[in-house]
């Protein structure tokens, strides 16, 4: 929050002002909504599987959920339960439609204890809880989150599953009711007539029958219904950068773009962005499971960051999003802390290379003047040109390349990658090129590896990608990174950006003599974790070409918003994926994406 003067020129106000001028924090009623839907949820279930749950100790809480005697007991209770389950995670997240299935869904379990039960306490139970979201309902403002009709799909995939594992449990729990001695085959099958309101193979005693039938036929219906609703109900894509956005982003960078390396990465047509008021800066995000992602620090005036700071934490408190921002310099973190109270963590270091200080000379660069000059003795050569300069044809065949070569089936980057190469509106990237005359005869000729670097405002350039052919000999990346640095100076390049070193600080001091336990356990850590995310690796090879360290932080709200912060920032870099698989596109057909800086991992094997 800041006090705005002739547009964005602003006075910050301090956190701990701001939190008094914005009077009280909001109440706790959608936490406790929530967390009582999970509980009831839970307990509602357990009504409707387990028949001796509601003739037990529990039965006292059992009476105030819908449904908990009688023919329809499981029906209503599996279907009230799995709802309010369903609903609990919106409730807690301020969500206005989680807020309005609530309200009808509350009235509707309280008809339905008067109706069958006559259970007055139950009524009161579900009327007081409806009663308290309507008293507390301008709580409930949130905005829907980006969404798509695959959803729907990955209902119908884990509810009927879900549906099955607990048709399998209802059918099995009435030993005593059960007529012969059926397999596991005709109890599957059972569920699964069941679950299309037919009866299956399976016979009980009683009125046992009618309610094993009744709660499948709940399932199965509870299933198609909420199926069909993700189907057919509006969209909210994804947002992503329109034409006038990226004009706009692209207008802010040739005047501001040397103020941050990852800069240009903000062009990523992935990504969504806001803008100050009046337009001088601009925050790009990406909203990954409910946490809205920002990359680098704003573009444009720093003078105008606070206004487009604001914007975004609007848009986060919106749509009941947590903000997060991955990769800021410590400038940037120093006015996201100021401007919204948020709290800021070092995650490791940018390798940073002044071109006039690099050399090959003196003994701490001999490892990688002895890997360069053998490689240049087995006959490689390299082209360092801006993308404009290269043919057409020439451009093509470096696409294909570099997606051939990628190292992983799921493209990686978010906060340090651009997402493509060649584009025409991308002339200023640099491309590095190695290539080995007399070996025309593979799918892409003699070209054996691809570096691809992004502007860095006028006078400097950011490595966004390394490809190498697995075939080509290692030390390709050290060969085309030299001949980049060598060549900067004729591109009119002063500094260049290499690769983002994870935890680089504790890697360095938990090795230096004296260092304590703890340093070193966490070291160790680290090591143990490098197994599969090369962050040992990745920092000893930037620490080849003898680079200034620049650290980087994440800006986050509280701590135990970290998991989930880790989990969506994995997720937005390609390391974790819970979406289902879309329709199969042929290799040639994928786009030519990048690679994330930290996740470099076939690369620094190689070298």
């Amino acid at each position: 929050m800041s006090v705005t003067v002739d547009g964005d020129k602003s006075v910050s106000v301090p956190p701990r002002l701001r939190r008094l001028l914005r009077g009280p924090r909001p109440e706790s009623v959608p936490t406790v909504v929530g967390t009582a839907c999970t509980v009831v949820g839970l307990i509602d279930v357990a009504a409707g599987v387990f028949p001796r749950f509601r003739h037990s100790r529990m039965h006292s809480l059992a009476e105030v959920l819908p449904g908990a005697l009688g023919p329809f007991a499981a029906a209503l209770s599996l279907s009230a339960g799995i709802l309010l389950l369903l609903l609990a995670h919106g409730l807690k997240r301020h969500k206005r439609r989680a807020w309005r299935a609530a309200v009808v869904l509350l009235p509707a379990g309280a008809v339905a204890q008067f109706a069958y039960r006559h259970s007055v306490v139950g009524v009161l139970v579900s009327l007081t809880l409806c009663a308290l979201l309507i008293r507390h309902r301008d709580q409930f403002r949130a905005l829907p989150d980006p969404r798509s009709r695959w959803r729907a799909l990955a209902n119908f995939v884990l509810l009927g599953a879900s549906s099955l594992a607990l048709g399998l449990v209802i059918v099995s729990v009435h030993p005593g009711r059960v007529v012969g001695d059926p397999s596991i085959a005709d109890r599957l099958q059972h569920v699964l007539y069941g679950l299309f309101g037919v009866e299956g193979p399976v016979d009980y005693a009683g009125r046992t029958s009618w309610t094993v039938a009744y709660s499948l036929g709940a399932l199965g219906l509870l299933t198609a219904v909420t199926t069909i609703y993700l189907a057919f109900r509006p969209e909210h894509p994804t947002a992503r950068l329109t034409e006038d956005d990226e004009s706009r982003l692209r207008a802010l960078l040739a005047t501001h773009g040397g103020r941050d390396s990852l800069g240009h990465f903000a062009l990523r047509r992935d990504k969504a962005v806001v803008f100050s008021p009046s337009g001088k800066a601009a925050v790009c995000y990406r909203v990954v499971s409910g946490v809205m992602l920002a990359g680098g620090d704003p573009i444009g005036d720093v003078e105008a960051w606070p206004g487009a700071i604001e914007r975004f934490m609007d848009e986060a408190k919106a749509h009941s999003w947590t903000p997060a921002v991955m990769g800021c310099s410590e400038r940037g973190g120093e006015v996201w802390t100021r401007e919204t109270g948020l709290t800021a963590l070092e995650l490791g270091d940018e390798a940073v290379v002044d071109v006039a200080d690099f050399s090959l000379a003196g003994r701490a660069m001999r490892n990688v003047r002895q890997m360069v000059g053998r490689i240049e003795r087995n006959g490689y050569e390299t082209r360092v040109r801006r993308a404009r300069d290269i043919g057409a044809t020439e451009l093509e065949r470096i696409r294909r390349a570099a997606a051939d070569w990628r190292g992983t089936d799921t493209e990686r980057g978010f906060s340090m990658a651009l997402g493509r190469i060649g584009d025409p509106a991308d002339g200023d990237c640099v491309i590095a090129t190695a290539h080995l005359p007399g070996s025309e005869e593979g799918p892409h000729g003699d070209l054996k590896a691809v570096l691809h670097f992004v502007p860095w405002g006028r006078d400097g350039m950011s490595l966004e990608l390394m490809r190498r052919d697995r075939s080509a000999d290692p030390g390709m990346n050290e060969l085309l990174i030299v001949a980049s640095l060598q060549a900067a100076g004729k591109l009119g390049v002063k500094q260049v950006s290499l690769n983002f070193a994870m935890f680089r600080s504790a890697l360095a001091r938990g090795e230096r003599l004296g260092a304590g336990p703890v340093l070193r356990c966490w070291r160790g850590l680290l090591i143990f974790l490098s197994r599969w995310f090369q962050i040992e690796s990745l920092y000893k090879f930037n620490a080849k070409f003898r680079p200034r360290w620049e650290p980087r932080f994440m800006v986050f709200r509280s701590s135990r918003d970290l998991p989930r912060i880790g989990i969506a920032a994995m997720q937005a870099e390609g390391f974790v994926n819970f979406s289902l698989p879309r329709p199969f596109r042929p290799r040639a057909q994928r786009p030519c994406g990048h690679t994330l800086r930290t996740a470099q991992e076939h690369e620094v094997r190689a070298a």
